[in-house]
């Protein structure tokens, strides 16, 4: 519509003489832009971008649509159709027309707040929602291309995370048939977006969807907050599986980032456009033109190698946008081709008689070649604003990705565009994100957050969604590097200025406001419900409380744990229809549904005992034994006798006294760790050590 209509001299005048002409950035005002989707789509049956609402002078909404062709055409009326009849009715009609308003904007505000007000939940519900989850995302499944539903197909991790963790609960239960399933699934899906044309192969990253089923071409944009989430989804599969090519496309995700999205300071940009122009001087711009190559391009750059690399990826004379029949519709890319892996390297391999090391490294060579001559292109323009949210999902997958991929054998390869690095690299990154969002946007004489930056921190104030995901970004560099000082912030921002508070609860109501009390000219209170590319907000805040009131003594547990019933509550009462939406509330129930128990620790000093006589633990994984250990390194304790310790705030930082860590046998008791008392031990003392460590469990 810019070009169409906005940059049209006939249009604009009319927009210039009739209205007062408002352009909203919904990255910007995310507020703003949730209340005139939700007015258009309750009243239209759908809603989409390009937004346009038509208002009064009290910002009362009066009609609205999404995109309006100039002209009257494809059966629908025209932008100047459009004009001319709001500017009429106005002058003609205009009570009835701000009644009729008034009337939709009441009708909508008691539908939306119908559910919200209920206290009570079926526990039924809660039961068997991740469930029914998993059981929609099996039906609508395409075991052919992967994925979910039909095209266009988006990466929604969110659906990958039913998958993963219903799988786990079917495994616990001894069905491990049917966990295999869900694990199947995932990784076919997962397999197939990084062999399709929506995984950048030359220069990592992911696109923003794809508009045919074979995840083959894109549009071609890149956003942060799918590369947070994305990553997150081929870590959890990594762990799981303990194959290394979904730890690879992980690397992939974050080397792209650490190389094209990060600035200077460590902030973490937001995006990159889907249009640049052909060639330098060119005055237009279109999709795709950085990233798509002619058969002619290939075999000029790649030489020798052109014939193997074109098979590989399905690079064709006449271009290879001919999958389906939604795949280039309007012949845009007609004799351009969008690499695509339509077989794996091993199979390829041996087609091409070459062992797969070798294949491999062919593979690469021809990448940095190409990535070298696109690198001559112009670029898509780079969103460089930092949006704390969006951050705040890519802190948390490179927190995780620091520890995760730690488990790869030693003898991984890895294979340009993958850098392979360190994986405490990421974690450095992980904490410059977070260092230049506390130096930049955030005032700690009031414990709020700014919601973006750009050439300084923007006006608008912190969201909702950048409490929320920030919080949680925090917690998992808090639990995968160990630094206090990022638990301290994430207490700070959740609980010691009561910004969130303030930020989240409408009391009456249980549903939450998006910003924090100044959003009084918007007409309506829209709670921040799923979006389908997004974590639900008021989960993982929900979740955050939890894992907080777990973290820290100074919550009351009893209240945040209540607030965190009412936000799953109000969630699950508003989606009980729309399953595929409810991973992150069932998780956050189940947490909720397990009474509180305090972090527990036994010291036993070693001092001249044989390693029989020490108390046998099993963690649940490594991950946990070396969280633990973190944890109380250069703690001490009581010299001399068995001590046991309750924790009141898991810094396990005031009630140690002497000897090092290193010179005790220590374990966390939890539901999830088998206690033995020490065998050959003697009886009595044993018996009293296993009587005392059951009671204290009972806490």
């Amino acid at each position: 519509m810019e070009v169409e209509s906005f940059e049209n001299e006939e249009i604009a005048k009319m927009l210039n003489d009739w209205f007062v002409s408002i352009k909203v950035d919904r990255e910007e005002r995310p507020d703003v832009d949730k209340v005139y989707m939700t007015y258009v789509s309750a009243l239209y049956g759908g809603g989409g971008w390009p937004l346009s609402a038509f208002l009064s002078p009290n910002l009362k909404p009066l009609m609205g649509g999404t995109y309006f062709p100039p002209d009257d055409k494809y059966g629908r009326p025209g932008f100047k159709t459009i004009l001319r009849k709001v500017k009429e009715a106005w002058e003609t009609k205009r009570e009835m027309l701000e009644k009729s308003g008034t009337i939709a904007i009441e009708q909508l505000s008691e539908a939306l707040s119908s559910t919200a007000n209920s206290s009570k939940i079926s526990d039924e519900l809660a039961r068997v929602s991740l469930k029914r989850c998993s059981r929609q995302l099996a039906s609508s499944y395409d075991p052919k291309f992967g994925g979910f539903g039909t095209a266009p197909k988006f990466p929604r991790p969110v659906e990958v995370y039913i998958l993963l963790y219903e799988s786990r609960k079917l495994m616990e239960e001894g069905r491990q048939s049917d966990a295999n399933k869900n694990v199947e699934m995932v990784c076919h899906t997962l397999q197939c977006m990084a062999r399709g044309g929506i995984h950048d192969h030359i220069g990592g990253g992911f696109h923003r969807y794809s508009v045919d089923e074979h995840w083959h071409v894109p549009h071609f944009e890149k956003m942060l907050y799918d590369h947070g989430q994305l990553a997150n989804a081929y870590l959890d599969t990594f762990s799981i599986t303990k194959d290394t090519y979904y730890s690879s496309v992980a690397h992939d995700i974050l080397d792209y980032l650490r190389r094209d999205k990060i600035g200077d300071a460590g902030e973490i940009y937001s995006a990159e456009d889907a249009d640049s122009a052909e060639y330098h001087g060119a005055t237009t711009k279109k999709e795709g033109s950085f990233y798509i190559w002619t058969s002619q391009e290939i075999e000029e750059i790649l030489g020798e190698h052109a014939n193997l690399f074109k098979d590989h990826y399905y690079i064709k004379p006449s271009g290879n946008c001919d999958l389906s029949p939604m795949s280039d519709p309007h012949d845009e890319f007609k004799g351009k081709n969008v690499l695509i892996e339509r077989k794996d390297a091993p199979s390829m391999a041996s087609k091409w008689d070459k062992s797969i090391d070798e294949y491999n490294q062919i593979l690469e060579e021809c990448r940095k070649k190409l990535y070298d001559a696109r690198s001559k292109r112009p670029r898509p323009h780079l969103d460089d604003k930092v949006i704390v949210s969006w951050n705040g999902l890519a802190i948390s997958s490179f927190a995780r990705a620091s520890k995760v991929l730690k488990a790869e054998p030693k003898e991984t390869q890895f294979y340009f565009p993958v850098m392979g690095c360190d994986p405490n690299e990421y974690l450095e990154v992980a904490e410059k994100a977070v260092s230049f969002i506390k130096s930049k946007l955030y005032d700690s004489t009031i414990h709020r957050l700014q919601h973006s930056f750009r050439n300084g921190p923007s006006k608008a104030p912190g969201f909702l969604d950048d409490y929320a995901f920030l919080i949680s970004g925090l917690l998992d560099l808090y639990e995968f590097g160990g630094r206090t000082d990022w638990l301290s912030w994430a207490i700070e921002l959740s609980y010691g200025g009561k910004s969130i508070n303030e930020l989240q609860i409408v009391k009456d109501s249980s549903r939450y406001a998006g910003i924090a009390g100044q959003g009084i000219f918007l007409f309506l209170l829209v709670a921040h419900f799923h979006v389908k590319l997004l974590p639900t907000t008021r989960v993982v805040i929900a979740k955050n409380i939890c894992k907080l009131s777990d973290e820290d003594s100074v919550f009351n547990f009893d209240s945040v744990h209540r607030a965190a019933q009412r936000l799953s509550i109000s969630l699950c009462l508003n989606l009980r229809h729309k399953f595929s939406h409810t991973i992150l509330m069932s998780l956050a129930r189940k947490r909720l549904s397990i009474p509180m128990k305090r972090n527990l620790v036994l010291f036993i000093p070693r001092h001249n005992w044989s390693p029989m006589n020490l108390l046998t633990i099993e963690f649940k994984s490594e991950q946990e034994r070396e969280t633990f250990k973190r944890v109380v390194k250069g703690r001490s304790i009581n010299a001399g006798d068995v001590t046991f310790f309750r924790s009141e705030n898991c810094s396990y930082n005031t009630r140690a006294r002497s000897p090092r860590c290193e010179d005790l046998a220590t374990c966390s008791l939890s539901s999830e760790i088998r206690l033995g008392a020490p065998r050959g031990y003697p009886k009595c003392r044993r018996a009293k050590i296993m009587q005392h460590l059951r009671s204290l469990r009972g806490m």
